[in-house]
């Protein structure tokens, strides 16, 4: 039996004249992050709006026609709309801190790849902190002026929508995406036609279309392979965010960094810089150098080195088994004819780029090593995560002390504006003008918070926990209904909670690290805090667990059976499907932000961010953002940053920890209220909380210094391999070459050490080196270094630094090197001497991996 034809047409609704603006508005992100935009959608009908995720395009086809008449006629309504649509059209043509501070840089492009942006709920093409922060990026990019822009993919179901069963295990339920009620716009080519890309893998090429969607004056380029061109399968590659095998896995990121260049090229939106946000998107760094290949005749190595030069990673994961990797194998099947054809390279070359420079014997293909071994900057998340990825990473770079490995830290931020409550928001705009919005990275701005009056402050932030206790009770009734509930228990949702008690939040990704439990480690001593008659605790909780991560979901499964306790059940909640609307309440509500995770698991975390831009207060381990954060007046710390082999011994230490905190410092702080009824201490907190750290923890400080420190440089280093025809692209790859062969010639021949092991404090220690360098390589090519500094308990250099021997005499294979270091402080110290490559225009001199110690 054939199949009947579907046609297919659209039905758009049908707005007024006089409203016309709204579907402007709608189709644009940037009224998300504008409490008077948000206003303007809400107030055409608010419990559709809350009903329908917050989406003005699906509220705008739900509003009956009649309505629109109304609104066309309400005269407020369209001095509100005027009020908006004006400030738009303000921002989308002011001039921006990008060209008023780096006109020069008018041919700078970033293209900013990543698996997910979690821009709003009502685009839900993210899961968690990572994607948020890809948002939150675009956002302040545009907010900058930056010229950016997101490139991802368009999943058919997104990420899932959580509920827990009457046993309280998560159930996942993943509702389509209606792409017809999302702000998509679609792209076309240059015949008017949907714009389309192709992508090869084993034995087919793969299409997918390409829609747009605005944020501000940024794009977000997403790609969908759920189109007729496709077989089955392969419609089915975008259909869920990080779901599916590796086979699954390895195609969406094939689509994403090489189908996602593709896209780009054919838009003649052709980038300059690439970021890639987590190894994901690397496959696009191979693509770039197949196109140096094919278009301008360079070869490989030629290649990757214009390509590392315009080239920067961010890593977001602090343990190996959090990083992607793929089998040999599979690496083989979908990349053989691509580094045979495409990249001209062999098997050996091409598996390098995925394996460490240690030589170890390794069956898999690291996407985050192929990253790194691509950029000429990688950075971690923090600066503790700094540290941790050079440790984890070190491997790469044999012989290079921990330290020195190449990897820098770039703290993440979150976007103020998103994230801070209409109330807090108005008392800004009092208390520190428009700067606060304007200058959200000056601390001359924040400190003003100390002019706001305690009262105000106070009863601001009272309403917004009012707030939260009034959703969350709503929250809890519709749980209880969807669950078929008995009525006495849906009734009982009422009185759940109590706007007036101090109010601790959890709300993050469950994973087992994070800890998600701790607080229930000692049941009485939970209690006794929770019920004080006169200073009453109460604890909401909420998140999502991968679903394959049973452990995670276990965690969950507690806490919901917990919150079920006849005992607990007024006090502690747990609230279902967190999304971005649930983070937001509950950011902006809570007293305390708690945060537990086992340190140094956490590579930045974002949450606790949110909470200081709206006067809350984190309660937290020193790992991520808030080891650099904390101070004894803006927060508290659970422990002092120790990090245990015994994690039940940690778990004990850091629970009774936190407990000690709640009942000696936390409550007692909270309740002790002057006459007029405020907590004078508490909100001397609240405003320390918000001065210290809003102005560094922003993702406008965190673009201007990935601009700065990443994008820029690398903007220019690779303007300069371009010059006459790629000539130091070339020049550097014949270099790097030679090196390679000739680096075994290097040695150290003789160190003329000081005749006296002891100095004088002030007096200068002389050192001579003799180094054979071969008869190829030259002084020029070699950074010969004294690395030296205290020794520790151990006999090893603690806090080492390094200075450069010069050369000061030789010919042919040796040379001869000296240096004079003064001796500034007493003590006991240590050297030794090494030779690293050197070229101006290597990314760092430990890219090469080659490192030689006397």
């Amino acid at each position: 039996m054939s199949k009947p034809v579907v046609r297919t047409f659209t039905v758009l609704p049908k707005l007024p004249d006089q409203l016309k603006k709204l579907d402007e508005l709608a189709k644009n992100l940037w009224w998300s992050w504008h409490p008077e935009a948000v206003a303007l959608f809400q107030r055409i009908d608010p419990d559709q709006f809350e009903q329908l995720d917050h989406s003005p395009i699906r509220l705008l086809g739900k509003v009956s026609t009649e309505r629109f008449e109304e609104l066309a006629k309400d005269r407020g309504f369209l001095a509100h709309m005027d009020r908006v649509a004006a400030a738009f059209e303000e921002y989308m043509s002011t001039p921006s801190w990008f060209s008023e501070n780096h006109a020069d840089a008018n041919d700078l492009r970033i293209a900013y790849f990543s698996a997910e942006f979690g821009i709003h709920e009502s685009v839900p093409v993210y899961s968690g902190g990572l994607g948020v922060l890809a948002g939150d990026h675009l956002k302040s990019a545009s907010d900058l002026g930056i010229p950016l822009c997101g490139v991802s993919l368009m999943y058919r179901e997104g990420y899932f929508r959580q509920y827990l069963n009457a046993d309280g295990w998560q159930q996942e339920r993943y509702p389509e995406n209606d792409f017809f009620t999302l702000p998509l716009i679609a792209e076309v080519d240059e015949h008017g036609k949907p714009a389309t890309i192709s992508v090869e893998l084993p034995g087919r090429s793969v299409f997918a279309r390409v829609w747009r969607i605005q944020v501000g004056r940024v794009p977000l380029y997403l790609l969908d392979c759920n189109i007729p061109e496709n077989n089955a399968h392969d419609r089915g590659i975008t259909a869920r965010l990080y779901g599916g095998d590796k086979t699954t896995r390895i195609e969406q990121e094939i689509i994403l960094g090489i189908g996602g260049l593709r896209a780009l090229r054919m838009l003649g939106k052709k980038p300059t810089v690439a970021h890639m946000n987590e190894g994901h998107s690397a496959f696009c760094a191979l693509e770039r150098a197949s196109i140096l290949i094919a278009d301008m005749g360079l070869n490989f190595e030629e290649a990757i080195e214009v390509v590392k030069a315009g080239t920067v990673f961010t890593t977001h994961t602090p343990v190996p088994a959090g990083n992607e990797t793929f089998s040999i194998e599979m690496i083989d099947r979908y990349f053989g004819e691509y580094y045979t054809n495409r990249l001209k390279i062999s098997r050996d070359q091409f598996l390098s780029l995925g394996q460490d420079h240690s030589h170890s014997v390794t069956d898999k293909f690291s996407m985050t090593l192929l990253a790194i071994n691509t950029s000429n900057l990688s950075n971690g998340v923090s600066k503790l995560h700094g540290v941790v990825a050079r440790e984890m990473w070190q491997a790469n770079y044999p012989g290079v002390p921990k330290q020195e490995v190449p990897i820098t830290s770039i703290t993440n931020g979150v976007h103020t504006l998103s994230w801070v409550a209409p109330e807090i928001a108005r008392l800004y705009d009092r208390y520190l003008g428009r700067d606060w919005q304007d200058k959200p990275t000056y601390f001359e701005v924040w400190k003003k918070v100390e002019s706001i009056p305690d009262a105000e402050l106070w009863r601001s932030h009272c309403r917004r926990r009012e707030a939260l206790v009034s959703i969350a009770r709503s929250r809890l009734a519709k749980q209880l209904t969807k669950k078929g509930a008995l009525t006495s228990d849906i009734k009982a949702a009422e009185e759940v909670l109590d706007p007036d008690a101090l109010t601790i939040g959890f709300a993050r990704r469950f994973a087992t690290y994070k800890r998600g439990n701790l607080i229930f480690r000692n049941m009485e001593r939970l209690k006794k805090i929770l019920h004080n008659t006169d200073r009453p605790v109460q604890f909401i909780f909420s998140g999502k667990a991968h679903p394959m991560d049973d452990a995670g979901k276990k965690f969950i499964q507690e806490v919901a059976q917990r919150a079920r306790m006849p005992e607990l059940a007024r006090r502690v909640l747990f609230l279902e499907d967190y999304d971005m609307n649930v983070a937001r309440v509950m950011v902006q509500g809570v007293d305390v932000w708690l945060n537990n995770p086992r340190r140094p698991l956490e590579a930045s975390g974002t949450s606790g961010m949110k909470v200081c831009a709206n006067g809350g207060i984190n309660l937290s381990v020193l790992d991520g953002w808030w080891d650099e954060g904390y101070r004894p007046d803006n927060g508290w710390r659970i422990g002092n940053g120790e990090e245990l082999a015994d994690e039940e011994y940690q778990d004990l230490l850091e629970s009774n920890a936190l407990y000690d905190l709640i009942e000696r410092e936390v409550v007692p702080e909270f309740y002790n209220r002057s006459i007029d009824g405020i907590p004078r201490g508490w909100t001397a907190r609240m405003k320390k909380s918000i001065s210290t750290n809003v102005a560094v923890f922003n993702t406008n400080r965190m673009v201007c210094e990935y601009t700065e420190v990443s994008y820029l440089p690398a903007h220019t280093r690779l303007n300069r391999m371009r010059v006459n025809q790629y000539e130091l692209g070339k020049n550097l790859a014949a270099w790097r070459a030679s090196l390679l062969r000739h680096w075994q010639d290097i040695r150290v021949e003789s160190i003329q050490e000081p005749q006296s092991q002891q100095h004088l404090l002030g007096e200068p220690l002389e050192l001579r080196a003799k180094v054979h360098l071969g008869s190829v390589l030259k002084p020029k090519d070699v950074s010969v270094q004294m690395y030296y500094g205290p020794l520790d308990s151990f006999g090893q250099i603690s806090n080492a630094k390094v200075a450069a021997l010069e050369p000061v005499g030789g010919s042919g294979p040796v040379w001869d090197y000296q240096l004079v270091v003064p001796c500034c402080t007493s003590g006991q110290y240590g050297y030794s001497i090494r030779v690293l490559p050197h070229h101006t225009d290597l990314p760092s001199p430990f890219d090469p991996a080659l490192i030689l110690w006397s």
